[in-house]
């Protein structure tokens, strides 16, 4: 009896150590939007991606590769390497230029006098790399979305 006494204070004991370590923040993936699209005047995009960090911890991130669908239109690469540290379940913006496809423009084209009665469907997906603020390594992330671009009233060459 005295052995099973023992043995089970030895593991409360353990256990109530384990205990007082730092909490570990719960991770998540991020997501992925574009908050602007910009048309250039030498045709290229200019796309103002936003990064939601939906993690309970910050996450400094530092490049993301994936592709932008515009419709079902043959898909573009996105690539962009940059240094942003974002804190917990907040959102920051990086720029990426992009060359679209000719039908991709004529397809933005086709609303941009529409105002916000016109949109077109969009999806993102791909990875982006960062690092957890509680651990030591960087991974990457995975993200995929959905959305609709309408242009800005007022502001042209401009989407939203």
């Amino acid at each position: 009896m005295k052995r099973l006494l023992r043995n089970f204070l030895l593991l409360w004991l353990a256990v109530g150590l384990v205990a007082c370590g730092p909490p570990k923040k719960s991770v998540f993936p991020p997501t992925v939007t574009i908050q602007q699209l910009q048309v250039l005047p030498d045709g290229r995009w200019q796309l103002t991606m936003r990064i939601q960090n939906n993690s309970y911890g910050e996450m400094d991130f530092n490049s993301l590769e994936g592709q932008l669908q515009i419709g079902t239109l043959i898909p573009i690469r996105l690539h962009g390497t940059f240094e942003l540290g974002v804190p917990a379940l907040v959102g920051d913006v990086i720029k990426l230029d992009v060359l679209p496809t000719t039908a991709m423009t004529q397809a933005l084209q086709a609303i941009a006098n529409k105002g916000s009665g016109g949109s077109l469907a969009y999806r993102v997906s791909g990875s982006t790399n960062a690092k957890p603020e509680q651990e030591k390594q960087t991974r990457d992330f995975n993200f995929s979305g959905n959305d609709w671009l309408s242009a800005v009233p007022g502001i042209a060459n401009t989407y939203r």
